[in-house]
């Protein structure tokens, strides 16, 4: 039985929704502080005589000023949230844009700005005078200063965010931590899952007795909601095998997932299609691989003939070595989700350390092969990284890549100096490595 799976996007990443949500926010604090106001003007309620800022003429004058600088910062904060965006296209690679994008800090000043400038523009509008009538909205008038005002004061902090942002160590390290919330989240998805050494085998398929769900359209396998799978497998008592895991690319019409044993109940299948998402994107919350790609992007345009940033290179070296110390020291999970009693429901192909490990360094040893400063660190958290690792395959990636960087650079060093370094550091990292006892239950 072949299905077609209605793939969809949570992630999408805008930078209209939150300004124009403030901006809907503005209309209704326009209606709110009008209510004392239209009160005041029908002699309903009386305002103190302290509480206002002049008659008709002051009152437009300084709503008049106000919209000029409201405008022209808004404007002003548009430019600069472009050039933000280009620096980082250049400095940092276009898959890094969304992080920027989607900054709440970001959002949120242009959203007051276009709201401020909204609500001034409607008292504006509102304070008039005629031949019998004269309306001066005080509540509103008091209320657009005291707007205007906190938007100044959140531009001071939003220079500060981008001043922040733009730094080369802070926005690496912004990915390292985002990748520790996803082991976290990967630990609570798999946290009633055995050991992986006693259940590295998928669930068997019954020959014959099985649904096949095929993919729709192509894109990146961006998540998938165990929750709502378990709970679904395990009331129609079968389970589900999927052939990608997150952050691998899914053509149009290719095998996404096999539900085994076959099963009549339509709703499970309708959880099965909902609950995994598949977009043009890779995103972070599931696909722990794709934390490493990042970081490894920023290194390779830093080690880039064009730019030849050897601080950058080092600091991403740095940095990766500590998300693979957080992966290393996170449980072997096999991919395998369970129910409460314990029964395999959904299983995704699991992600291994030594293919992070090559993810990590590969690129970089290449792009770093006649830059010795950024070999000499690559093997420095190579041999560091060793006492963290305890599978006879990740020290074996882990020896592989220190005789690889090794061989690599050591063809390129360009005096005999930087050769006697090189050679010093691979035999401390693989004297690491080499020393370094793997525990029974690893072996």
């Amino acid at each position: 039985m072949h299905l077609r799976v209605p793939q969809r996007s949570k992630h999408n990443v805008n930078l209209w929704l939150v300004p124009l949500q403030m901006s809907v926010g503005a209309l209704l604090l326009f209606g709110l502080t009008m209510i004392p106001d239209l009160l005041a003007a029908h002699h309903i309620i009386h305002l103190p005589d302290w509480f206002t800022m002049g008659g008709i003429d002051d009152a437009r004058a300084i709503l008049a000023a106000m919209m000029g600088c409201v405008s022209t910062v808004l404007a002003l904060i548009f430019s600069v949230a472009l050039l933000v965006l280009s620096m980082v296209a250049n400095l940092f690679g276009p898959r890094l844009l969304y992080r920027f994008v989607q900054d709440w800090v970001t959002q949120a000043c242009i959203g007051i700005f276009m709201g401020a400038f909204i609500y001034v523009f409607l008292v504006f509008l509102v304070t008039h005078q005629d031949e019998h009538t004269s309306f001066v909205p005080q509540v509103s008038l008091i209320t657009s200063w005291f707007l205007v005002l906190f938007a100044f004061g959140f531009l001071v902090f939003y220079s500060h965010r981008v001043a922040v942002l733009i730094q080369n160590p802070d926005a690496i390290g912004r990915i390292v931590d985002d990748l520790k919330k996803g082991i976290h989240k990967q630990a609570a998805i798999f946290a009633e899952e055995l050991p992986y050494e006693q259940n590295h085998t998928p669930p068997a398929v019954r020959e014959g007795d099985f649904t096949v769900v095929y993919s729709q359209q192509s894109g990146y396998m961006q998540d998938v909601d165990h929750a709502t799978l378990i709970q679904a497998a395990a009331r129609s008592n079968t389970h589900v095998v999927f052939a990608f895991r997150p952050g691998q690319f899914i053509f149009e019409g290719e095998k996404l997932a096999v539900i085994s044993p076959a099963t009549a109940d339509e709703d499970f299948e309708a959880t099965v299609l909902s609950s995994v998402t598949v977009g043009r994107h890779r995103v972070l919350s599931q696909d722990l691989e794709f934390g490493l790609a990042q970081i490894v992007e920023v290194a390779i345009r830093a080690l880039s003939p064009a730019v030849n940033d050897t601080f950058t290179g080092v600091a991403c070296v740095d940095l990766l070595g500590e998300a693979l110390l957080s992966l290393a020291r996170a449980p072997h999970w096999s991919g395998r989700s369970f129910d409460k009693q314990g029964i395999a429901r959904v299983c995704v192909p699991p992600l291994l350390l030594p293919r992070l490990v090559k993810q990590a360094f590969d690129q970089i040893r290449q792009a770093s092969a006649d830059n010795p400063a950024v070999s000499i660190r690559l093997l420095s958290t190579l041999g560091r990284l060793a006492p963290h690792v305890f599978t006879s395959a990740s020290q074996t990636a882990l020896l592989e890549q220190a005789d690889a960087v090794w061989e690599t650079a050591s063809a390129k060093a360009a005096s005999s100096m930087d050769l006697n370094d090189l050679k010093a550091a691979h035999l401390l990292a693989t004297s690491r490595i080499y020393s370094t006892s793997i525990p029974p239950a690893f072996l």
